[in-house]
């Protein structure tokens, strides 16, 4: 295997943030499948922005976890649920991050309220952290005080106690709730712009054959990560890590010639194919092998003369899955029925708008210790026309010890993959503690996303 990957367009020394993995790019990859593809899928939007080491303080320490405490997560929008999580009036949701706390309700037919999930009595909260039901009404289970979805103050036990309690004042506070693709926002600064400020180009980008609003949640995993909520994060905004990590995949995984898109302060994206060699294994290999390492394609399924293994793979994909779905695929290209298509918004979702890879992540430190993260893991699939949205199933919660493959309706070879992905962090964050080199070194390409998240960190914690 090559360990060695330089290029210099031009020849002679690249300027930083100009070196590329020789070789096909990832657009002239997927140009090569010969399909109309969407517009977004082969625009290519990246800048140079800088090479300075990232300091493991800003992982590890309990000062700095504090500042995002009090001046990130109160004032960021921030994806909360997806809508089929509250289909009927009555039904809630509760969302933590650190130590904040919210509980969603479905206040009306096409209205979701959001509140702080603390009683202004003696502040107990409504219902439990991370927990959702039905809930008419909002009442605290200490005392008894309670109030409407729509926030007024409804009950006061031995109201005459209570002469200084008005109505009026004592309105639940409400956070500011706004919906896309299918997601509920929330934002807990009342003075936060609007959530289309927020978002960037993905409106632009996942649009038809890619609205989120169109699919709905058939697999909810949750995991506790014994690291930072950036470190964990920050495993999967790289391919990089492809090729000590995830070696099998390397003979099918375009990793190193993967696209890098900065599409400003909140969003970015990469590509990666799947039916192309990595550029590190350099054993030749015929479409016929490929398609058998690919593991997309029934045993004894051949790839015809003049075709690629990604083309035969992606045919049977359309066909099986749209059968499965009740849907016609014929429309999506092969990369979007393989490839590795993600978008990241900060400060904490990602997004695969593809067919074959229909996943979101969600990455949220767990109360007050900068080394606990609960990783959200959903799988999507798209609605059939006429299809009524279901209700999102309950999420399956693992153990920093349990392998994702032990969660029920999660494909074993998928599972170990994500087993990979996390089993460094625990490692990569007591690393970070012990190391005397107090920082990270980054790619200027490869992991520019997570050096452009830690610049709009910055801007938060700033201000």
């Amino acid at each position: 295997m090559a360990d060695d990957l330089t290029n210099a367009p031009g020849g002679g020394a690249p300027r930083p943030g100009d070196a590329r993995c020789p070789g096909p790019s990832t657009r002239d990859l997927i140009l090569a499948d010969g399909q109309t593809a969407p517009p977004a899928l082969t625009e290519a939007r990246y800048e140079f922005l800088g090479d300075a080491d990232i300091a493991y303080d800003r992982y590890t320490s309990p000062a700095f976890f504090d500042r995002e405490v009090e001046n990130l997560w109160p004032r960021v929008w921030q994806w909360a649920c997806r809508e089929e999580h509250l289909l009927k009036v009555g039904d809630y949701l509760t969302y933590d991050v650190g130590r904040h706390s919210v509980i969603l309700v479905k206040s009306g037919p096409d209205e979701i309220k959001g509140y702080i999930n603390a009683c202004l009595h003696r502040g107990t909260q409504f219902r439990p952290s991370d927990s959702r039901g039905v809930a008419p009404i909002l009442r605290c289970p200490f005392h008894g005080w309670s109030w409407s979805l729509d926030g007024q103050l409804k009950a006061v036990p031995c109201r005459w106690d209570f002469p200084h309690v008005t109505d009026e004042a004592y309105r639940l506070p409400e956070v500011k709730v706004e919906r896309w693709g299918g997601f509920v926002f929330i934002n807990m600064d009342p003075d936060a712009g609007p959530l289309a400020d927020h978002l960037g180009v993905l409106p632009d980008h996942l649009k038809d054959g890619w609205d989120l609003a169109n699919r709905y949640t058939v697999l909810h995993i949750q995991k506790e990560l014994e690291t930072n909520w950036k470190a964990a994060q920050e495993a999967f905004l790289e391919a990089y890590h492809v090729f000590a990590t995830h070696t099998q995949a390397l003979p099918t995984a375009a990793d190193a010639n993967a696209q890098y898109d900065i599409f400003g302060e909140t969003v970015s994206r990469f590509i990666h194919t799947i039916g192309h060699p990595s550029p590190h294994f350099t054993r030749p290999q015929t479409q016929q092998e490929i398609l058998n390492k690919m593991g997309s394609a029934p045993e004894g399924a051949t790839v015809p003369e003049g075709r690629l293994a990604r083309s035969v793979a992606s045919e049977h994909l359309r066909k099986t899955l749209g059968a499965e779905w009740g849907l016609d695929l014929s429309s999506y290209s092969d990369s979007e029925m393989l490839d590795s298509i993600e978008y990241f918004l900060f400060p904490n979702m990602f997004m695969f708008p593809g067919v074959g890879l229909p996943m979101v992540y969600r990455f949220r430190p767990i109360g007050s210790d900068p080394g606990r993260t609960l990783f959200d893991l959903l799988f999507l699939r798209p609605l059939a026309p006429g299809e009524t949205r279901p209700e999102a199933p309950a999420a399956h919660r693992l153990t920093p010890g349990d392998s994702y493959a032990s969660a029920p309706g999660m494909s074993p070879g998928l599972g170990f993959v994500y087993d990979q992905d996390t089993d460094n962090l625990a490692m990569q964050y007591k690393g970070m503690q012990a190391s005397r080199k107090r920082g990270q070194t980054l790619g200027n390409y490869q992991e520019a996303r997570t050096r452009r998240m830690h610049m709009t960190l910055d801007s938060y914690l700033r201000d």
